[in-house]
């Protein structure tokens, strides 16, 4: 199955800032990753090309890093996942841009169904969570996008007895 999954959201601030939060992933200061409330991004060495790690079962490889521009990853886990995700900072003027995150990818075996059924749902919140911690990030005010009916199950399905917290009250969250 092929699966090409786009978030954006447009971001009132110059581009040399919303790349700086593309630079901080998987650090301590890491302003981009909603790592309270979703398994914190974690690579085997500092961020650049050839890293390797994910967040939870989702493992990638940097395949491409331009500091203060975009990432991309190449996936290597789950098993029938085939592709790539990547984060961008996108029509730029000096006030304000658009961060997107993009897969392009192609689903094969049980990958075919876990996609759809789990694994797209749960990525979906956590980009736009993503997204709204970038705003928090940046000073602006958050837009976040509610966890559907379907996320939250999900969820609690994967996760028995743990409860998130969401940083979504305006402030970007401690480390």
């Amino acid at each position: 199955m092929k699966v090409v999954n786009i978030h954006q959201r447009l971001l009132h601030a110059a581009p040399e800032r919303v790349g700086a939060l593309i630079d901080t992933l998987a650090s301590p200061q890491d302003a981009l990753w909603p790592r309270q409330a979703w398994p914190r991004m974690r690579f085997d060495r500092p961020l650049g090309a050839g890293a390797e790690g994910g967040h939870g079962p989702i493992r990638y490889r940097v395949e491409a890093y331009t500091p203060g521009e975009g990432i991309r990853f190449r996936f290597t886990g789950p098993r029938g996942f085939d592709g790539w995700h990547a984060l961008e900072v996108l029509e730029a003027t000096s006030a304000h841009c658009v961060l997107e995150h993009r897969v392009e990818m192609s689903t094969s075996g049980w990958a075919a169904w876990t996609w759809p059924l789990l694994y797209g749902p749960l990525h979906d919140a956590l980009i736009e969570d993503g997204l709204t911690q970038a705003e928090m990030s940046l000073g602006l005010a958050p837009h976040p996008r509610p966890w559907s009916a379907r996320v939250r199950f999900l969820r609690w399905l994967v996760t028995p007895g743990v409860t998130a917290t969401r940083a979504t009250e305006g402030k970007p969250h401690a480390g």
